[in-house]
């Protein structure tokens, strides 16, 4: 009964607690022995690897992962699961438990834990509510991350590997690109899990890139130009920007977007991660920054 990957043992390990999953914390247990395995061959993960997961749940991706790496540092918001993951992780002395909210923790500090003094993977199951935030924090230090796995809605995953003009390309789109390699890798059906959400979900990976995938003189610019181009998604262009950047007057944008080469009526949607970036220096050189 100690393997969590097994619904019939997942539902009993939890009514040996008395517990429910919770709804609040989007508590989706991944009960697929394939699915599991998929995403540790996905992260690729060496026996002198350490490994951070990102809601431990019932331990069964913790178990997987603690077979190939040599450390996994697994965070689980929910403290009545404590009970369960001690059980199901009892033959695995390698995984180092923190019952805490990853996104009140410091990021940094909680990395150079995990990892120690070298960079190390990310592979988690999220739900659809904090994919945002824990991103952020994640591609804001990247530099101490090789690999990210993550398990999503498969809507999210669309969003995150979306192309320019596509209906699901929006501002999380362009950061997840601009910080990363964005790669959907595979489907995981409602039905592997315990309980069954109401969609589906992906397996996505994410390989930080060093600097960004492209050249920006300045990032608070361009995120800022990236919000204001999809915060009025219908908007065109230059109306989008003037909410944000309108305090030199609307002749200063149309110069700005005229020596970026676009066009006024363009929408945010149509722009590439390079266009966003020369109209991001083109508007920073007008001082409406």
């Amino acid at each position: 009964m100690n393997d969590p990957a097994i619904p019939s043992n997942a539902n009993a390990l939890l009514r040996e607690q008395g517990l429910k999953p919770r709804k609040r914390w989007g508590q989706n247990f991944l009960c697929d022995r394939n699915a599991l395995d998929r995403i540790v061959r996905a992260a690729v993960l060496q026996s002198d690897d350490r490994t951070l997961e990102i809601g431990a749940g019932l331990g069964s991706l913790t178990r997987s992962l603690a077979d190939f790496c040599s450390l996994v540092t697994a965070v689980e918001i929910d403290p009545l699961l404590e009970p369960i993951l001690k059980k199901t992780l009892q033959n695995h002395p390698n995984v180092r438990l923190i019952f805490d909210d990853f996104l009140k923790l410091d990021t940094p500090s909680l990395l150079n834990e995990a990892f120690k003094d070298r960079s190390g993977m990310v592979v988690a199951n999220i739900p659809y509510y904090i994919t945002t935030p824990i991103l952020e924090r994640l591609l804001s230090n990247k530099h101490s991350i090789r690999r990210i796995v993550l398990l999503v809605q498969e809507e999210v995953a669309r969003r995150l590997c979306a192309p320019p003009g596509d209906e699901d390309y929006g501002s999380m789109s362009v950061f997840a690109q601009y910080h990363a390699k964005v790669s959907p890798l595979f489907k995981v059906s409602r039905n592997s899990f315990v309980p069954v959400p109401e969609v589906n979900s992906m397996v996505i990976q994410l390989d930080p890139y060093a600097a960004g995938a492209i050249d920006v003189k300045n990032e608070d610019v361009f995120f800022r130009v990236v919000r204001s181009a999809f915060g009025k998604r219908r908007k065109m262009l230059l109306n989008a920007l003037l909410a944000d950047f309108g305090k030199e007057g609307k002749s200063s944008l149309e110069k700005a977007m005229d020596d970026a080469g676009i066009d006024c009526s363009r929408r945010g949607e149509t722009l590439s991660l390079k266009e966003f970036a020369t109209l991001a220096e083109c508007i920073g050189h007008l001082g409406t920054a």
